[in-house]
């Protein structure tokens, strides 16, 4: 199956939550061989385990980042396209809307390899232009 479906990072580490979210966990199963991410969300995913104390949590997200997105979800990366994607959304900042720059970075992803970006945080991205939003949260 073709790839329909870049994951941020809530949705992504849903799944090593005390009690992960079932709409997200359903969608994620239902979706498994359309899903990816970017490489901004792996740094992300990476840091935070790297912050975490030594502890049988962590060990259980270490698990998962080399078990599950390491082994078996695509990690697109910010190229050619989707810095010319990104450039589009300079727009923005003349019109006094900051996103973070890793934010607009993961969106322009998505908008580069026509995909729609999962995220808990559809609010952040809405005033981007081009870019096809999903809250599996609320599915």
């Amino acid at each position: 199956m073709t790839l329909k479906y870049l994951l941020d990072t809530n949705i992504l580490s849903e799944p090593t939550k005390k009690q992960p979210d079932p709409h997200v966990i359903k969608k994620l199963l239902e979706h498994h061989d359309q899903i990816a991410t970017a490489a901004q969300v792996l740094y992300e995913l990476t840091v935070g385990l790297g912050r975490m104390p030594n502890s049988a949590r962590k060990s259980k997200v270490r698990y998962f980042l080399e078990n599950f997105v390491h082994a078996t979800i695509p990690i697109l990366t910010y190229d050619e396209a989707a810095a010319n994607c990104h450039a589009k959304q300079v727009i923005l900042q003349e019109k006094g809307i900051t996103l973070p720059f890793i934010d607009t970075q993961i969106a322009s992803i998505a908008d580069a390899n026509r995909l729609i970006l999962v995220t808990r945080n559809t609010n952040d991205f809405k005033y981007l232009q081009g870019i096809k939003l999903e809250n599996w949260f609320s599915s």
